[in-house]
């Protein structure tokens, strides 16, 4: 009987230990899920420990004392969707214990993308406050906040973080509403901050990388627009260059720090400004007329941008909502201009073959992005999508961070640089090619021109020659006549540099090849025109034709050219057409006497069209007052003055005594 009853009672007291082995284990293990241990921290780490969480709003469940037994566990590497498939809170409290080393001082913890209003506490204590929860302030939420651990709190050995997070009904259609476990890293201050200091470099120096490079480049355009402004391309280049790195100062701020959402307005206008200066210099580089449709087109895609941004100052709207208000502007970024580069190669346009590889890496890694959001809009496919995002946006490669949007990006800027060099390549090439062309002209306008004059018996000619480039548009002749005559011919082709030059050469041709048979003034410029006419593509070429007889005589025609000045007086005589300009024309001839001693001074419209800094001309009666001048002076007055425009200057003096004699 005694052994009987003995041995009930042992079996009763192994079974009541048994149970308290099990219960002190299952406490064991519900300690372990709501815990974490810090005191071996040896870096920084993200804890992937369950949390607890519990819905609801109440000052007291930030209380180190608060009993949070009964609150759910949650493990922040799976979506917050899966506890609440129906039921979307508003408010989500979280709750971590972590032990920590009494003595183990300097310990710090950082946050980053939680959500757009959120409270953290330690200890009952609040230590970081991102926008207002209650009543619902949102601010941004991508910057890295980084919160020492009062030493005081670190000595009691133990730390009761309590997150306070509000999350509205826009965070729920995303993949990780409220907190995941990237969202809070604990380590020891200056570790933490040299972590957070490699992973913004890293994840950044793509970005800083293009953005730098790129306002380099446009600086580099905006000079070469300042030398070929008709290649609008160069100007569109710099401006969107510039819009991008306008966003750089509030760009590295947001890295550190979270702003009012409002905030963001700052950068909108260059947002969309960097867009329509990217098509404007696409459209440009292709030679595509800028019509109305991409005008409506791209005022849909500045709507569009303008919405989404105000959705997400204000936290409202879904995903799906972000993603048809931004979608005309990928159809233009990853679809149209693509697009076009493929149809301009087949045409053989080289530098849209340069521009395609980028374009299409750009397409691809928006390609990538849809199917991310896709996947991530159901909760089965969401770690998978999170993990295709890692993969095509957050690559790492040493210690860069490599996606395929900053890739493309970078290789952008590669491509209108390897343009840009290509084109200079081609320009230095013609620009040699043209130098050799002008140095020839330059050699056969100095032959066509004289430098010396023929000797004429009775006559003393002086000439000057200014062309306002290396070749000039200014041509004269002087000749003997028979009989101890001499025939002038002075003209002044409509325009500058090479091509006048080449017409020049043909005028001066031409009055050789005619003075052979006639050296009438009005016959000559009758002939003179007919050859011109048809040939010089619009162009026209005044000139002024005059024989000088031995005896004094002088018969002179003028084709839209300066009369000249006889001993400081304009000489009278009809104006006509310039050659060039009119079939059949015919040339009045005007008859006067050239006194011995007397001075006829010619001029191109160069000398009277002198032009000083403040727009003054030389003009007539300057012109008029230096004609007795010697040539040289007269030359350099007007140099001097401010030379527009090639000058010619010829004075013929009948000589005294040989007229005397005669």
């Amino acid at each position: 009987m005694v052994c009987h009853t003995f041995r009930r009672l042992f079996c009763r007291v192994y079974i009541v230990a048994v149970l308290a082995i099990l219960a002190l284990g299952l406490a064991s293990r519900s300690l372990c899920s709501q815990s974490f241990d810090a005191t071996n921290l040896r870096s920084p780490i993200d804890p992937q420990v369950p949390w607890l969480l519990h819905a609801g709003d109440n000052p007291d469940y930030a209380r180190p004392d608060f009993d949070d037994s009964r609150w759910t566990r949650f493990d922040p590497t799976t979506p917050l969707k899966n506890l609440f498939p129906n039921d979307h809170p508003e408010i989500v409290w979280y709750r971590l214990h972590i032990k920590v080393a009494p003595d183990e001082a300097g310990l710090a913890l950082s946050e980053w993308n939680i959500a757009s209003a959120f409270e953290i506490y330690l200890n009952g204590e609040k230590i970081i406050q991102n926008g207002q929860v209650v009543p619902f302030v949102p601010y941004t939420f991508d910057g890295r906040l980084l919160k020492r651990i009062p030493d005081a709190q670190i000595a009691t050995g133990s730390l009761v973080v309590a997150m306070r997070v509000h999350i509205s009904p826009a965070d729920w259609t995303g993949p990780f509403p409220g907190y995941f476990y990237t969202n809070f890293t604990l380590g020891q201050e200056e570790a933490l901050s040299d972590h957070l200091w490699m992973h913004v470099i890293g994840e950044n120096a793509l970005s800083w990388f293009y953005q730098l490079v790129g306002l380099g480049l446009g600086i580099v355009a905006l000079a070469l627009f300042a030398a070929q402004p008709r290649q609008r391309e160069y100007l569109w280049i710099f401006l969107m260059a510039l819009a991008l790195a306008l966003q750089m100062p509030l760009s590295f701020y947001r890295l550190f720090h979270n702003l009012p959402a409002v905030w963001v307005y700052l950068s909108l206008p260059l947002l969309i400004a960097a867009i329509i200066f990217e098509t404007l210099m696409y459209f440009a580089l292709l030679r595509i007329p800028f019509g109305r449709w991409i005008r409506i087109f791209l005022a849909v895609v500045t709507v569009g941008i303008l919405f989404s941004m105000v959705a997400s100052v204000k936290d409202v709207g879904t995903g799906w909502d972000t993603l048809w208000m931004r979608m005309p502007a990928i159809v233009l970024v990853a679809g149209v201009i693509p697009i076009l580069l493929i149809v301009h190669l087949r045409r053989g346009n080289r530098e849209a073959g340069i521009l395609l590889v980028p374009a299409l890496l750009f397409s691809l890694s928006t390609s990538v992005g849809l199917m991310v959001f896709l996947l991530e809009q159901i909760p089965a496919f969401a770690n998978a999508g999170y993990r295709l995002a890692l993969i095509a946006f957050s690559l790492k490669w040493g210690p860069l961070t490599v996606n395929f949007g900053d890739l493309s990006n970078c290789l952008f800027v590669f491509s209108l640089a390897i343009i840009m060099v290509l084109r200079s390549t081609r320009i230095s090439r013609q620009q040699a090619e043209l130098e050799s062309e002008l140095a020839a002209a330059q050699e056969v306008q100095q032959v066509i021109l004289p430098d010396q004059m023929e000797t004429v018996p009775g006559f003393q000619v002086e000439s000057a020659y200014q062309p306002a480039q290396q070749v000039g548009g200014d041509f004269f002749q002087i000749m003997p006549a028979g009989e101890g005559g001499l025939l002038l011919v002075i003209g002044d082709v409509a325009g500058k540099g090479l091509p006048a030059a080449m017409l020049v050469s043909v005028l001066v041709g031409a009055i050789r090849g005619v003075a052979e048979y006639t050296t009438d003034p009005a016959e000559l410029l009758a002939n003179l025109n007919q050859r011109l006419i048809g040939r010089v593509n619009g162009g026209f070429s005044t000139a002024l034709a005059a024989r000088i007889s031995a005896n004094g005589a002088v018969m002179i025609a003028n084709a839209g050219h300066l009369p000249p000045y006889l001993d400081g007086r304009e000489v009278t005589m009809p104006g006509a057409l310039p050659l060039g300009i009119q079939a059949d024309m015919r040339y009045e001839t005007t008859g006067f006497q050239l006194p011995a001693g007397s001075r006829l001074t010619f001029y191109s419209d160069g000398i009277v069209e002198a032009q000083s800094a403040k727009g003054e001309l030389f003009g007539f009666e300057r012109s008029r007052e230096l004609s007795r001048q010697p040539v040289a002076a007269i030359l350099e007055a007007a140099k001097e003055f401010g030379q527009q425009d090639d000058m010619t200057v010829i004075a013929i003096t009948r000589d005294k005594a040989v007229a005397t004699a005669a």
